[in-house]
């Protein structure tokens, strides 16, 4: 198999001048893909020639799909926030355009049709949260099951391609990637009440607080300090964190049962990586 390479791949695509310069974008979906062509590169029936390209537009797509979602709620001024919004809304369909065009350009047609698909699948997911959300309808746990589903959907339309021996396998390690992915996520910005509305941390004080501290969330004009206090009171990091090491120990389980000596030293790898990228991040965290 040739070395995992897609963010490498990607780059040309992601890195536009201007988007960097006026708006800062989620992070690059990396574990998902580095799993996903793990598997669409593993087994005599996979299409091995094509990996690298479905891999690569895939991470394109729920690239663009992410910078979607990250909409400014500050700004030095009107100015800045309108134009932010409007790079990310461009940014968004920029990275996603991609993918039409690649595919197309290695006469991969049937595959626009099947991530076309799963596009309109997960925004119908999406919009189903959306109005719980809007209802007041969740739990955090609720919150983060479906968010772990949304951000696992786009690369379960690749099922069907991977080798029927490691499909069952192929699952249990998506969701459990997932789960760690979004979970980093919400860790990440549960630093600021802005940055955090409507996630994990937010919900799940929605329903642990005092009457008095809901209604100063459900204001939506808490400041700093007060959300700090909040998150400390009711050990919204420490959850999360917790949730993250027992994600990390399930998927150490689940490569212990793997026999295949070169499907578990990929895999492995992609876990090692993941657990790099995330102390690096943790100790950026820390500095700033």
């Amino acid at each position: 198999m040739k070395p995992y390479r897609i963010p490498q791949l990607a780059k040309p695509y992601t890195d536009y001048d201007m988007i960097q310069r006026h708006a800062e974008l989620p992070p690059f979906p990396d574990v998902r893909g580095h799993l996903l062509y793990i598997f669409l590169n593993h087994g005599a029936s996979s299409p091995q020639h094509n990996g690298e390209l479905y891999t690569l537009v895939t991470t394109l797509i729920q690239l663009g799909l992410d910078t979607h979602e990250v909409i400014d709620r500050n700004g030095d001024s009107e100015k800045d926030i309108m134009r932010s919004r409007q790079l990310k809304v461009l940014a968004g369909d920029y990275f996603s355009s991609w993918f039409y065009q690649l595919l197309a350009k290695h006469e991969q047609i049937e595959m626009v049709g099947i991530l076309s698909t799963a596009i309109a699948e997960l925004n119908v997911m999406k919009a189903s949260l959306y109005i719980k959300m809007r209802g007041m309808l969740l739990s955090a746990e609720q919150y983060l099951r479906h968010t772990v589903q949304l951000n696992m959907q786009l690369f379960l339309s690749f099922t069907p391609m991977i080798e029927e021996s490691i499909a069952d396998l192929w699952q249990s390690l998506l969701r459990e990637f997932s789960h760690c992915e979004t979970v980093v996520k919400e860790l990440r910005r549960s630093g600021d009440p802005e940055g955090a509305l409507d996630g994990y941390c937010y919900w799940h004080l929605l329903n642990a607080a005092t009457e008095d501290e809901r209604h100063l969330l459900q204001d939506r004009n808490i400041d700093l300090k007060d959300w700090k206090k909040l998150k400390m009171k009711y050990k919204c990091d420490s959850l999360l964190k917790d949730k993250l090491h027992h994600s990390v120990e399930s998927i150490q389980a689940i490569l212990q049962g793997v026999k295949d000596e070169s499907l578990i030293h990929e895999l492995t790898a992609a876990l090692d990586r993941f657990l790099l990228q995330m102390k690096i991040s943790g100790q950026a965290a820390g500095e700033g």
